[in-house]
């Protein structure tokens, strides 16, 4: 049954004016379990609680690809939490035609996000017809690659300044039983890491023509054809990694087993609870060190409606100070990530992050591609980058075919 079917039958409410406020506990849902990404959801616990509610965490161990489904099942099942995360982009469209989640509009244009979000891309995606439903509020970008400087140390080799250098030390690398390349096995980390090689090695404007413009022919091109090569290597490099989750594919580069990995900058929470310093213990390459990018993906809050006014006004409050400058700084800090606001101030940034922020200062930003893919394509791009990565025997050659096709039918 589809969301819209199922919304049918659901008691629609409406957002209540909002009344005398009474403390009322929210359950917000989630997939932050890691180390990092605790001490960043303790930051926003801590501030909503301030407001004399109370946060109950609903955290769901597995990352968005187990998380979501239970979320939306929940939402359209008549069993909603009173907040829940979803990523920036087209993850909650179908909730939003249903009528299932909160209209934001008035406490967005009582605070002004309009003028406080940055970029204006990330409330966009919040926004369908005319209407706000969601708070934006960080910006995450896959576009990282993260080096253990004592793996490199180890092998005798600098620490590399691009993919191209870290190809040339792979073999010092291996010689030294070090895994060149941390991947987990959650499917969205070899996905992730595809994206990245992507921009980085076929390039902007055929990362364009591909994943906005669904252009089939670039797909098959040969710019795109060397980000095949350079994942059927990628393949390769990480085959020894054996773990399962990001953060432990993480922490192999934070112990030095592994000498890189590619993901997004929400591991910088990982080597901050280690106590390792950026720049020292180890060195952050934004677009592989080939193209400096920010893809500006990241994390919202959606609120489903509820039939109880007191939650629904602590709904709009907890709305109001995720957006809020002490809660935007306390939790981007801890969780690697940026601020949506960009009138904050961020002094306490650490050396990886202040290249993000950089980044973004001079305007090098594409939108991630959860934003201009339906889940659809996105999941059956995923599908095709996951079989090659775990499949030795499937050649580049077959890998491009089969994402191409889907390309071509994209929507």
């Amino acid at each position: 049954m589809t969301i819209r079917r199922t919304a049918a039958v659901l008691a629609a409410t409406v957002l209540l004016p909002l009344g005398a406020a009474h403390a009322v506990d929210l359950e917000v849902t989630h997939w932050w379990t890691s180390g990092g990404e605790a001490a960043a959801v303790a930051e926003l616990a801590k501030a909503f609680d301030a407001t004399g509610n109370k946060w109950v965490d609903g955290a769901i161990a597995g990352g968005g690809d187990t998380a979501r489904p239970i979320m939306i099942s929940r939402i359209t099942g008549g069993d909603p939490m009173a907040a829940t995360q979803f990523n920036h982009g087209r993850q909650a469209e179908e909730l939003i035609e249903a009528g299932l989640l909160q209209d934001l509009t008035e406490v967005a244009e009582k605070e002004g996000w309009k003028d406080l979000v940055r970029p204006s891309s990330l409330l966009d995606a919040c926004t369908k017809d005319g209407k706000v439903y969601c708070a934006p509020i960080n910006i995450h970008s896959w576009q990282w690659m993260w080096l253990s400087n004592a793996a490199f140390e180890k092998a005798g080799v600098p620490v590399p300044k691009d993919w191209y250098e870290f190809e040339k030390a792979v073999p010092a690398l291996e010689k030294a039983g070090i895994v060149p390349l941390a991947v987990g096995g959650q499917s969205w980390q070899s996905k992730g890491a595809f994206d990245v090689m992507a921009i980085a090695l076929a390039g902007i404007d055929t990362w364009k023509k591909v994943y906005v413009e669904l252009d089939a022919d670039a797909a098959r091109g040969p710019e795109f054809a060397k980000v095949w090569a350079a994942a059927a290597k990628a393949r390769d490099w990480s085959k020894d990694t054996k773990v399962q989750d990001w953060n432990q594919a993480t922490n192999m580069v934070i112990t030095g087993k592994a000498a890189a990995q590619i993901m997004g900058d929400w591991a910088q929470g990982e080597f901050q609870v280690a106590g390792q310093v950026a720049g020292k213990d180890y060195t952050c390459l934004p677009g592989l060190g080939v193209n400096e990018i920010i893809s500006t993906g990241g994390d919202a809050f959606y609120f489903p409606k509820l039939d109880d006014p007191e939650k629904t006004k602590a709904q709009m409050q907890l709305a109001s100070v995720m957006l809020s400058k002490e809660t935007q700084v306390a939790f981007n800090l801890k969780k690697g990530s940026v601020p949506v606001r960009g009138d904050v101030d961020l002094n306490a940034a650490n050396d990886c992050m202040k290249k993000g922020l950089d980044i973004l200062a001079k305007g090098n930003i594409l939108p991630d591609s959860t934003m201009t893919m339906s889940p659809d394509t996105t999941n059956q791009l995923q599908d095709v980058i996951v079989q090659f990565w775990n499949t030795p025997s499937m050649t580049p050659e077959e890998g491009q075919k089969r994402f191409a096709d889907i390309i071509a039918q994209a929507d």
